[in-house]
């Protein structure tokens, strides 16, 4: 019977270092699977980069063109009135020629324009009635 125990025993033993090494197989089997497939999903990220569509050119809006309101503008003093426009047409007429800057200066108390056309310099009357 002894010998039975010991051959009993001796069949136990083996039968753990197989399932041991089976486990140690199917553990490398699974490592080396993984390792074969880590690769193989790597490789798919090494490939040249895929050509982008070139970004769409968008012209910038044009701002809408607001309508210019008209504006009259006077020159009041002692009761009588002289509307700007007069006065900047009649420095034109003085000056004589087109000028590219106008500046105009008006003193109503002197009843004159000083104005500056071009870095010329020039003075008028300028009447309120």
């Amino acid at each position: 019977m002894a010998t039975t125990k010991k051959t009993a025993a001796t069949k136990a033993a083996a039968e753990k270092e197989t399932a041991a090494k089976e486990t140690v197989k199917k553990t490398t089997t699974k490592a080396a699977a993984k390792t074969e497939e880590a690769p193989a999903k790597k490789a798919p990220a090494k490939k040249a980069p895929a050509k982008k569509a070139a970004p769409k050119k968008v012209a910038p809006k044009k701002p809408e063109a607001k309508a210019e309101s008209k504006v009259n503008f006077f020159v009041e003093f002692g009761g009588v009135q002289v509307s700007v426009d007069e006065v900047i047409s009649n420095v034109k007429l003085t000056l004589g020629k087109d000028a590219k800057e106008i500046s105009v200066y008006l003193k109503p108390e002197e009843s004159k324009a000083y104005f500056v056309a071009d870095g010329e310099e020039k003075e008028m009357d300028v009447f309120f009635c």
